[in-house]
C-alpha cells in the first residue's frame, strides 16, 4: 500500500513555478527521488491556475514518509517555501492493490 500526496503550492507574480524550477535546478528535489522508499516526486503547472504549482510526491509507506519528513531536508524546503511565500494545499491518498479500478485502466 503506497502513500501519494498531492501538494498544491501556490503564490503570487510565478512564485510557485520559480520554487519549483529552484527545488530542481539546487538538486533538492532529486535527492528526494532517491531516498530510499519515494516512488515519485514531480511537478505539474495547471492549465487553469498559473500561481499554482501541484507537486505529487509518492512513498512506498509511511515509514519510509516519516523518515523524509524528518530529514535536514525539510528545512530547506521549509525555507524556500518562506523565500517565495507559498501557501499548501494537501490531499492524500492511500493505494489499493489490485483495484477494481484496473480494468477502466489503458496500458
Amino acid at each position: 500500500m503506497s502513500i501519494t500526496i498531492n501538494l498544491y503550492y501556490t503564490g503570487k507574480n510565478g512564485s510557485a513555478k520559480a520554487f519549483a524550477e529552484e527545488m530542481e535546478k539546487s538538486g533538492i528535489a532529486n535527492r528526494i527521488r532517491s531516498e530510499k522508499g519515494n516512488l515519485g516526486y514531480d511537478y505539474f503547472l495547471p492549465l487553469n491556475n498559473s500561481e499554482t504549482v501541484l507537486l505529487i510526491d509518492s512513498w512506498e509507506n509511511q515509514k519510509a514518509l516519516d523518515v523524509h519528513h524528518a530529514s535536514p531536508m525539510m528545512q530547506e524546503i521549509a525555507s524556500l517555501r518562506e523565500k517565495y511565500d507559498l501557501h499548501m494545499k494537501a490531499k492524500r491518498y492511500i493505494s489499493e492493490e489490485n483495484s477494481e479500478d484496473e480494468k477502466f485502466i489503458r496500458k
